[in-house]
């Protein structure tokens, strides 16, 4: 659904720059109901939203700057917080403002219910959408889903390897997936761990007797886990010197898929050394029925049905 992306994915390409540089293609577009995007320039003491064009000034009255706002659903808060980024948004009409200046008049929640209706309402239990993070908060990650619409991936969802907060996996304005989980009245209940592999897949890419880098996500009085992967952690043996969000250098000891457990022991830690943080997916895009994250040899099964959900 090319026209229900995130905010910010139209912004440069081609075909918006094109049509909203001159009024002929704005009036077409108003025509059409197609989705434009430009920044937001300012957000008035009436909470109006000002959007630079290429051609004009365009304004999204503040009932029209989101889906729920002139119910009291969704707060001002989601129409301050849009000032120096990217808007969605269609067409109303034009008018003149008190200079003579003509000016377009545009509605971002036209586009959200556009969004909505053609392409949210249509998804399933197990499908993977794109999502751009907006903001993190201690219980999750929260991400636009289309047009600004937002949704949320709790953090025990983000991946199997436990975090601390959000953070440590996203930072805002991070293009990622998501896969959706369940629906909760209106909304869109989203999961992640899901596309970055099971344990099988994420042990393959590492070997006995290699010594690689990892994150130190929990130490306990039995043992140090270090993450290597966003959905694989080992256990090292205690050490005095390590502290939890360390990068570790960890020789790898043992890996035994019967108990899905990886051996460590740690090298050395440091608060500076290099880790990419960026996601790995093995699944983009399509739709999951079923998901196993237990290795096969294991007689624990750890699982995701979304037929169930």
């Amino acid at each position: 659904m090319q026209d229900y992306l995130p905010e910010g994915y139209l912004l440069t390409t081609d075909d918006n720059i094109v049509t909203i540089s001159t009024r002929a293609l704005l009036y077409e577009a108003k025509l059409s109901g197609k989705i434009l995007e430009a920044p937001c320039l300012v957000c008035d003491s009436k909470h109006n939203l000002i959007v630079g064009l290429g051609c004009m000034k365009g304004v999204i009255p503040r009932e029209e700057g989101a889906l729920g706002i002139s119910e009291g659903a969704t707060k001002d808060i989601a129409l301050i917080s849009r000032v120096n980024k990217p808007v969605c948004f269609v067409v109303s009409g034009f008018s003149v403002d008190e200079n003579g200046s003509e000016y377009a008049i545009l509605s971002r929640r036209q586009a959200q219910q556009k969004c909505k209706q053609n392409y949210l309402d249509k998804l399933k239990p197990g499908d993977v959408i794109p999502a751009k993070v907006t903001h993190l908060e201690q219980f999750g990650c929260f991400v636009d889903i289309g047009c600004g619409i937002p949704s949320l991936i709790p953090i025990d969802l983000i991946s199997v390897s436990r975090i601390s907060h959000p953070s440590d996996r996203f930072s805002v304005g991070q293009e990622i997936k998501a896969v959706v989980k369940s629906f909760d009245s209106d909304r869109i209940c989203l999961s992640h761990k899901e596309l970055l592999g099971t344990w099988t897949e994420n042990a393959a890419l590492f070997e006995q007797g290699e010594t690689v880098t990892g994150i130190v996500r929990s130490v306990e009085e039995y043992g140090i886990f270090v993450e290597l992967a966003p959905n694989l952690a080992g256990l090292a043996e205690p050490r005095a010197d390590v502290s939890v969000n360390q990068r570790a250098s960890v020789y790898i000891k043992a890996i035994i898929p019967e108990k899905m457990k990886i051996k460590l022991i740690i090298v050395n830690a440091s608060d500076t050394a290099f880790h990419n943080n960026e996601p790995r997916y093995f699944i983009e895009s399509g739709h999951i029925d079923k998901w196993v994250y237990s290795s096969p040899l294991c007689s624990k099964i750890i699982e995701t049905d979304f037929n169930l959900t």
